[in-house]
């Protein structure tokens, strides 16, 4: 059954922030990637028929505000721990993907009291020696949506769909707010993995085989450095496995927060 989800903008550490929230239960926050999201995608959907999903805009992109105090990915951690004081959110399951993966991490070594489970998809946030990520900033936009998929029919659909003059506004503000968070050292914060350690929350690592954008080598380096966390490689799949892998994904996800609910 469809689940519509309710959009609100909400009032957080003097920044007005967009949310699309639909679904019942437990709550899930999903934090987005270098993209954004505006939309409520078929993912979120199936997530909601066991979950409250909840999907903010972080500051910074699409509708969200860009406060004052933006200047890193720490920065957003802090904020997103005030977003659930704000909204009395406890017992909450974790899920982020690429950048949005990389600032779960950085939440969760800062405060993991208010979750049950951290889900990383294909996180950006730690660099691998000899394997370093794709420079997403020298892609054009053609280059970067076909590097998004394993399957090509996808990003075809992508880029052949229109866009609206809002739609290229929004995207060119994610991409400048992404760059300023991510532009030096590109993509990662050298800090991070001396701290992964302090993660003792159930983990799971999701990662799409053929990733072109954040190698799978990086799949197991983030298992290594949090304790007995989960991986799971997802074949023929690239660096979105929620959207081109959506029914894999959501059940993957699911099994393995029921595998761990008391």
């Amino acid at each position: 059954m469809a689940v519509e989800p309710c959009h609100t903008f909400e009032q957080i550490a003097a920044c007005r922030v967009s949310v699309l929230r639909g679904g019942a239960g437990e709550p899930l926050l999903f934090l987005h990637g270098a993209r954004g999201a505006s939309q409520w995608l078929p993912f979120m959907g199936l997530l909601a028929e066991n979950f409250e999903v909840i999907v903010p805009e972080h500051p910074g992109f699409g509708l969200s505000e860009t406060p004052p105090w933006l200047d890193s990915i720490g920065d957003i951690a802090y904020f997103y721990l005030d977003f659930l004081d704000a909204l009395k959110l406890k017992n909450v399951h974790l899920v982020g993907n690429s950048l949005g993966g990389w600032i779960a991490s950085e939440i969760a070594i800062r405060n993991q009291h208010p979750f049950r489970t951290l889900t990383l998809v294909a996180p950006a946030g730690i660099r691998v020696d000899g394997v370093p990520p794709a420079d997403i900033f020298l892609w054009s936009r053609e280059e970067l949506i076909r590097n998004l998929f394993y399957n090509q029919n996808m990003a075809e659909t992508m880029l052949g769909a229109p866009t609206s003059d809002e739609e290229q506004n929004l995207q060119l503000r994610n991409s400048i707010t992404t760059a300023k968070l991510a532009w030096q050292p590109r993509l990662n914060n050298p800090d991070l993995k001396k701290w992964l350690h302090r993660v003792q929350l159930p983990t799971l690592i999701v990662w799409g085989d053929s990733d072109r954008l954040i190698p799978p080598a990086y799949g197991p380096a983030f298992q290594s450095l949090i304790p007995d966390s989960r991986l799971e490689i997802i074949p023929q799949c690239g660096h979105l496995p929620h959207v081109e892998r959506t029914t894999e994904f959501v059940s993957v996800v699911t099994k393995f927060i029921g595998a761990v609910r008391p």
